[in-house]
C-alpha cells in the first residue's frame, strides 16, 4: 500500500548508496567536516566551504550528503565514536564504570566544543551507529546495576543530561578564551578583582567565594564536574536502594 507521507528528513532514515566515488566518499566528507568544525567553528561550516577544502564543488558533496542538516547528523555521530563505555562485566563497579562514561563524554565535548551548539539540531542523530552503540553499552551498565527496563533509559538520560549541561557551559567558556587569546589562568587572574567588587553587596556569594581557595582554574573545573557527577550517582544509587524488590547496591 502506497502512502503520500513525506520521508523523514534524516540521513539515518534513508538508504545509503551501495557504491560511492572513490575520490570523494561520505566518510571523507565527514572527516573533513569534523576538522573544519574543530578549527573554525560551526559558523564556518557550509557545503561550499567544505567543498573548497576537499577540492570539490558543493554539487559533488550533495551526491553523498543530501543537506547540511544531514551533515550535522553525520559529524555528531562521528565524534560520538570517541566516547568510551566499558563492558558491564562487574555489577558492583557500576558507579566507576558510569563515571568513566561521563568523563569520556565530557572530554569529547571539550575536544569538539561545536557539538554543544548543534545537539538540538540533529534530527534523528540518536539512530546513528556510534550513538546507538554507546547507548546500548550504557544501558547494559544501568541494567547490570539493577535498573529495570524502561527506567534504565531514564537513568541514562539523567546522567547524560548532567554531563551535556556542564560540558556545554565549559565549551562555551573555553571558546571565549580561545577568541580572547588569553590562557585560562590569565583570564581568571584578570577577572578576580572585578568579581570581588561585584560581590561586595552580596554577602552569601562573597562568603562562598572566600570559602573556596583560589586555585588553578582548570583544576577547579575538574573538581566542580566531579562534585556534580558524584551527586548524580548518589541519587541514582539511592533510587536503587529504595526501589522495592531491588538488590542492595553497595
Amino acid at each position: 500500500m502506497q502512502t503520500d507521507e513525506p520521508p523523514i528528513p534524516s540521513v539515518w532514515a534513508r538508504r545509503r548508496a551501495k557504491r560511492e566515488q572513490p575520490a570523494l566518499s561520505q566518510d571523507r566528507i565527514v572527516s573533513e567536516a569534523v576538522r573544519l568544525l574543530d578549527e573554525e567553528g560551526v559558523e564556518a561550516l557550509s557545503m561550499r566551504s567544505l567543498g573548497a577544502r576537499l577540492g570539490a564543488g558543493a554539487t559533488s558533496l550533495y551526491r553523498h550528503v543530501a543537506s547540511k542538516d544531514e551533515l550535522i547528523e553525520l559529524v555528531v555521530d562521528e565524534v560520538y565514536g570517541e566516547v568510551r563505555v566499558p563492558g558491564a562485566d562487574d555489577p558492583d563497579a557500576w558507579r566507576e564504570d558510569l563515571a568513566q562514561c561521563a568523563r569520556s563524554l565530557r572530554a569529547m565535548i571539550l575536544r569538539h566544543p561545536w557539538v554543544a551548539s548543534v545537539l538540538g539540531q540533529t534530527g534523528l542523530a540518536s539512530l546513528g551507529p556510534n550513538l546507538m552503540g554507546r547507548s546500548e553499552r550504557m544501558i547494559a551498565l544501568f541494567r547490570a546495576a539493577g535498573f529495570a527496563p524502561g527506567e534504565a533509559d531514564r537513568a541514562m538520560n539523567t546522567l547524560i543530561a548532567y554531563v551535556i549541561g556542564i560540558a556545554t557551559s565549559e565549551a562555551a567558556y573555553l571558546s571565549l578564551l580561545a577568541r580572547s587569546g588569553r590562557t585560562e589562568q590569565e583570564w581568571a587572574d584578570g577577572l578576580r578583582s572585578a568579581a570581588e567588587r561585584a560581590m561586595r553587596e552580596h554577602p552569601l556569594l562573597r562568603e562562598e567565594h572566600a570559602a573556596q581557595p583560589y586555585e588553578d582554574p582548570e583544576r577547579v573545573r575538574e573538581e566542580n564536574f566531579t562534585y556534580g557527577l558524584e551527586r548524580v550517582l548518589d541519587g541514582l544509587q539511592a533510587r536503587l536502594r529504595s526501589a522495592p524488590g531491588r538488590r542492595v547496591i553497595p
